[in-house]
């Protein structure tokens, strides 16, 4: 199991949402590299970075920031998700330094684009699935689609992924445990990609 701390960027600042609400922040720091340093000092092995202002424009919004922290930690594996929808983005993250690139929307409005970008960067793309009420949701989770969730993460099995990160809305930011039946199921149905389970933690007796 990878434990992979995460820096939600908002206004250039490190904030936690509840439940994906932008209007609903609490703002933890206002110097992400550091606070990305202070995560790799903690013995981090992958930094999972989210540009939420990207999410809702569809296009990077913070990727200055996320670039000075490849930057500046060039040893730390990191992963962005946020407004990446077409191989540019992707190509100028890697470029930069990051290796590993969440598409999240544009996998649920043009799936295509998710095979071409596997085709183009093996081994660089991981699928997010953001679900609440087993929906999936778009958008920077402001809008929710009439796709299940359990049926992408089928989906994008044989596709190429690297991973699938799969986060429950409804715990997120919360703090109140993760859905680990939730996980379970997610598991079998893809039982050969990674899972990446997002979403509620709030102890080490949760990752356990």
């Amino acid at each position: 199991m990878l434990v992979i701390p995460a820096i939600d960027l908002k206004d250039g600042q490190c904030v936690r949402l509840k439940q994906g609400r932008m209007e609903d922040s609490t703002v933890f720091s206002d110097d992400p590299v550091s606070m990305a340093g202070i995560w790799a000092a903690k013995g981090a092995r992958r930094l999972h970075i989210v540009d939420l202002n990207g999410a809702f424009a569809g296009t990077p919004v913070n990727a200055e920031i996320v670039q000075a922290i490849a930057a500046r930690y060039p040893d730390l594996p990191i992963q962005i998700g946020g407004g990446i929808r077409n191989l540019e983005s992707i190509q100028f993250y890697l470029d930069a330094g990051v290796s590993y690139v969440i598409i999240g929307t544009a996998a649920v409005k043009d799936p295509d684009f998710v095979r071409a970008a596997c085709l183009k960067f093996p081994g660089k793309i991981i699928v997010g699935i953001d679900a609440i009420d087993g929906m999936v949701a778009t958008d920077g989770w402001a809008d929710v689609s009439e796709v299940l969730a359990t049926d992408l993460v089928a989906k994008f099995a044989d596709y190429g992924v690297e991973a699938i990160v799969y986060t429950d809305i409804a715990r997120d930011g919360m703090l109140a445990g993760p859905n680990v039946e939730l996980y379970r199921h997610v598991r079998e149905l893809a039982p050969s990609l990674a899972l990446q389970a997002s979403g509620g933690v709030r102890d080490v007796a949760d990752i356990r």
